[in-house]
């Protein structure tokens, strides 16, 4: 099974964050993941993955430009329908405590729903979710003046998206929708 997770980073919390998804996506049997900066990503590869993971830095509530431009190739792909069934998650970062992490997963989620993609998030019952309550991805409140890397528990809460979304995906897989 074939994830592809894109993602634009300034500065490094991000990408930090998209390569512990990775980590956690590479846990279940079969995942073989394609780890990719905006920069980098080629949305012609998307119609060949089982599962889309995106994320971005969280500005003002929305998705980040970079992220946004990648998103906006996608026109063609949403024509043909190449990316319907496709299993789909979000994360982002921010750099203040209510710096608008769930109004950017919302919005990155928005384009998934536009492409008929099965949007997957954390469940409240997995131990790395059940104080932290996210639901609909993984968003990480990273200061600026904490210079510093990311937590402990953010990276387990990555890892767990990853998981998640490989195991669903190893699922509809098996079931071949």
């Amino acid at each position: 099974m074939k994830i592809c997770i894109v993602y634009d980073s300034e500065g490094g919390h991000t990408e930090e964050l998209a390569q512990s998804i990775a980590e956690g996506a590479r846990m279940v049997q079969g995942g073989e993941v394609f780890l990719r900066s905006v920069h980098e990503a080629n949305v012609r590869e998307l119609p060949e993955m089982d599962a889309i993971i995106w994320g971005c830095p969280g500005h003002f509530g929305t998705i980040s430009s970079g992220l946004k431009a990648w998103i906006d190739k996608l026109g063609y792909l949403w024509a043909e329908g190449k990316l319907i069934n496709k299993v789909g998650a979000v994360f982002c970062t921010t750099a203040t405590t209510h710096g608008g992490l769930e109004a950017t997963m919302l919005n990155l989620i928005t384009p998934m729903l536009h492409q008929g993609m099965i949007i997957t998030g954390l469940t409240g019952n997995i131990p790395e979710n059940a104080l932290y309550g996210s639901y609909y991805g993984v968003g990480i409140t990273c200061p600026v003046e904490s210079n510093g890397l990311l937590s402990e528990e953010d990276k387990q809460l990555g890892m767990a998206l990853g998981k998640r979304v490989a195991g669903v995906t190893a699922k509809f897989k098996g079931q071949q929708l």
